[in-house]
């Protein structure tokens, strides 16, 4: 029987939600049903004698852990912190005292004193912060690179299997110093042996050697993540694979919330729900939720309560999704079909449920150079004009979360008149239609109008939820994109009144990106995801 079922709160991608949001999220979760809340930060939570750790990040003092910690006690809420004791530590090396313990970015220099000294002050600030914490998650993920940076011109070239095993015992050391029981992602075994993780799936792919077994030290509970897929046998092959560490068996699934500009309730219920019902089967013992946000936390974790509802009543039993929605409404208050259309802004066919970027690259993607415009599907833009109106009226409904719905409406208008611009400045330039180009100055105008309302509901969904550090992150990028479309507006401008000869970048050819054709795609076909922002807004250096 499964004993904890969790959620977990990505506090360090930019956004560190408001303690007393995270107490209302916890009331929430009680009341799906699920009993455990694992807080993910980075750096941003306060170590004495620490002052670059975290700074000016909207850090967690202790007493305000504490003071979550003690609530979610008080409502039968497990809190567990997660940290990072290797890995994912980017932040931190900007600064000068944290340089000298980097191997290579974001991984920290094992086999080095400084380091563990670092690190056991670390658990010595979550000691303290989470006082009634039994369970640590000491991360570890991800630490590509482990061994061949600093490390590897001090000590010469030593596998990364062995450098990652001795860390992690000294690890296990220092946890057990402060009496928790550490947990981790499981992936770097996994990557070590075959090369990857996530696409492993038979009992053949997922074998790891019994040396590596053997050699994992004891007292460390190994979870197994996986976002991305539909395949229920991968999961039960790899939920049977982890038995082999020993410990208690933690499944990671996937409330879809990173990267994109909207959420993914859909996503998420198509990849987790045979998830749950592999987890059932191999009597997981512990299940978490993770709502990561990478590329700088654009969603708000609010808009994924449908499809965490969905998920802990489907691995209860109750697979008629009608009985979930008519139970969602009576519990939340919100109907969850109209929770569910949040997904709009990221919906389209020829996706993968689980890479619904496609209307982030064609909102940040630039009209001139257009490297992205070899992706624009047919009848997108009206999809966005028909999304708009649907999403306002919820809005104007008011309720506990109209101001979700008002956020995802004004992305809608921007992408209706955005989505397609650089496609249609380009077939009016190659025409050197001077009609068509100077009627689309004022589309360029009124996409930067839209662009500017877009990031000023933005800002009222992280304000109200989130402390202000790292919104400037969304200013900058959305400020920068609306001032990038006036200044193209005014070179349209000058073409069009014979000002200037020529446009140099729409003289140039679009080549197919990813693809090795144009658009549109062929049926089966999918889209390719451009992930990150800095990857969308242009091919020159950032």
């Amino acid at each position: 029987m499964t004993k904890r079922f969790g959620v977990m709160l990505d506090c360090s991608r930019n956004a560190v939600m408001k303690p007393e949001k995270v107490k209302e999220y916890a009331d929430l979760l009680l009341k799906m049903g699920y009993n455990m809340l694992m807080l993910y930060t980075e750096d941003t939570y306060e170590i004495e004698g620490e002052p670059y750790f975290g700074y000016l990040r909207g850090r967690y003092t202790k007493e305000e852990l504490r003071s979550i910690s003690e609530y979610c006690h008080s409502i039968g809420i497990e809190v567990i912190p997660a940290i990072q004791t290797l890995g994912h530590l980017n932040s931190i090396f900007r600064w000068g005292p944290y340089r000298q313990i980097c191997d290579m970015e974001p991984v920290l220099l094992t086999e080095d004193e400084r380091t563990y000294a670092l690190i056991r002050r670390m658990f010595a600030a979550c000691r303290e912060a989470y006082p009634r914490a039994t369970v640590i998650n000491i991360g570890m993920d991800e630490a590509y690179g482990l061994g061949l940076g600093a490390y590897l011109k001090k000590n010469g070239y030593v596998p990364a299997h062995e450098i990652l095993l001795r860390h992690l015992g000294r690890v296990i050391e220092i946890a057990k110093e402060f009496d928790f029981e550490p947990i981790m992602w499981s992936d770097m075994f996994f990557h070590l042996e075959h090369g990857q993780y996530e696409a492993l799936n038979t009992p053949e792919e997922v074998k790891l050697s019994d040396e590596v077994i053997a050699l994992c030290p004891k007292g460390v509970s190994q979870v197994f993540w996986r976002y991305h897929s539909t395949n229920g046998d991968g999961y039960r092959n790899m939920l049977r694979e982890h038995k082999r560490f020993g410990g208690e068996s933690w499944f990671a699934g996937c409330a879809w919330t990173w990267n994109s500009m909207a959420v993914s309730n859909q996503a998420t219920l198509e990849c987790t729900l045979p998830a749950m019902d592999a987890c059932a089967e191999e009597n997981t013992e512990n299940i978490v939720m993770t709502m990561w946000g990478d590329d700088g936390k654009n969603c708000s974790f609010f808009s994924m309560l449908p499809s965490l509802f969905a998920v802990r009543r489907w691995h209860q039993g109750v697979k008629d999704m009608e009985q979930i929605k008519k139970e969602f409404e009576q519990i939340i208050g919100e109907r969850f079909d109209d929770m569910m259309l949040l997904d709009l802004p990221g919906d389209y066919g020829n996706t993968r449920p689980y890479d619904n970027t496609y209307h982030k690259y064609m909102l940040f993607s630039d009209p001139f150079c257009g490297f992205l415009d070899s992706l624009a599907q047919p009848h997108a833009k009206e999809n966005y004009v028909a999304h708009a109106p649907r999403l306002q009226a919820l809005a104007d409904k008011g309720g506990a979360y109209a101001y979700l719905y008002q956020n995802m409406a004004n992305l809608c208008r921007v992408m209706a008149v955005k989505y397609d611009l650089g496609v249609r400045t380009r077939a009016a330039y190659e025409k050197k239609d001077i009609v068509q180009l100077t009627a689309l100055v004022a589309d360029y105008r009124a996409t930067g109008d839209a662009v500017e309302a877009f990031a000023d509901s933005m800002r009222d969904v992280w304000y109200l939820e989130n402390r202000p550090h790292g919104f400037e992150v969304q200013e900058h990028r959305l400020g920068g994109l609306a001032y990038h479309l006036r200044s193209l507006a005014g070179r349209l401008e000058q073409f069009a009144r014979g000002e200037v000869a020529s446009i140099p970048e729409l003289e140039e050819e679009i080549l197919p990106y990813w693809v090795t054709r144009p658009a549109p795609l062929k049926e089966g076909e999918v889209l390719p995801s451009v992930q990150f922002w800095r990857d969308m807004i242009t091919v020159n250096r950032t």
